[in-house]
């Protein structure tokens, strides 16, 4: 994607993983100019995503193989709606599924490879989740202790690292049944079980990885002068070796929202959360300090922002 906008050096656009998108989400943004992303996403991807957004309800689009999808054409309809606005952040930090988001409003992926990435990976993690019953759970108020104790426990793994008091675990029934029972005894004040449908970023998505690498194989990747940080490692990368094997690794991997938010600089005093927004503004403010958050719900209220 190229624009002729000027980049803000002050702005980091946020991009919401799965768990974000609600029921008929996509209602407030059908009058875009940009609505048009989603039938294009919808070929691209073999879905019909127009209904997801529009019509299916919270019990549908919890589904991994189609809140994925459906969650990335609204955000970039969204990220569309901000450029239209005249802003263009230089920085871009998805979790997650938002990752391939931000990578397709760098330029580095086109709009149907990132869609047909996200069509194979929701689909190829569902069939993983198949295999081995698993789920997640959210972990608060825990110190260093409490933290190295997840890593000694059996059928547990780190998933996504939110914040220095809140962190994302996938593990087995079994494994997760043993936390939530013991959770105060090592170390944890509350624990939240989540309406996901798998144990994604753990070792039980190996299987998914197959499906998703040779997909990666015959993506034309582009350039971007855009800054994205991967959520592997928390650092910025521009290569298509690099991403190829970021987003691949990304399956099994912790997600380090942590690190990769505290790498933004600190000459970056803004974060536009994009739709379906609300949850990244949350954990970002957790972490580090910024002027203004934003994250319009509607296109009306982005239109009625200062920017």
């Amino acid at each position: 994607m190229t624009h002729s906008l000027p980049l803000r050096d002050d702005v980091v656009a946020l991009f919401p993983g799965q768990g974000s998108l609600a029921g008929r989400a996509g209602v407030p943004w059908r009058e875009s100019a940009h609505w048009p992303l989603v039938d294009k996403i919808s070929e691209a991807s073999d879905m019909d995503v127009a209904y997801l957004l529009l019509e299916a309800g919270d019990d549908e689009v919890v589904r991994t193989d189609r809140a994925q999808i459906a969650t990335f054409a609204l955000s970039l309809v969204g990220y569309h709606e901000l450029l239209d606005r005249g802003m263009r952040p230089r920085y871009l930090l998805g979790h997650s599924l938002g990752e391939f988001s931000a990578l397709v409003a760098s330029g580095l992926l086109s709009v149907e490879d990132g869609a047909r990435l996200i069509a194979v990976r929701g689909v190829a993690m569902a069939a993983a989740a198949q295999e081995i019953e698993g789920s997640m759970v959210a972990v608060m108020g825990g110190d260093v202790a409490a933290r190295e104790n997840l890593y000694a426990l059996s059928g547990v793994w780190v998933a996504n690292i939110n914040g220095t008091g809140q962190i994302v675990v996938s593990g087995t029934r079994e494994g997760l049944d043993f936390l939530l029972v013991n959770h105060r005894e090592l170390g944890w004040r509350r624990v939240t079980t989540l309406a996901v449908g798998g144990a994604f970023h753990s070792p039980l998505m190996a299987s998914a990885q197959a499906a998703l690498d040779d997909a990666l194989s015959s993506v034309d990747w582009g350039t971007t002068d855009h800054v994205v940080i991967a959520n592997v490692d928390g650092v910025a990368h521009s290569s298509a070796a690099e991403w190829r094997d970021l987003l691949s690794r990304q399956l099994t991997s912790p997600v380090q929202f942590l690190d990769a938010t505290l790498a933004l600089p600190a000459a970056v005093t803004m974060s536009v959360e994009l739709p379906p927004s609300g949850v990244l503004t949350g954990l970002t403010k957790r972490i580090r300090d910024f002027e203004r958050q934003v994250s319009p719900a509607t296109p009306l209220e982005l239109q009625e922002m200062t920017l």
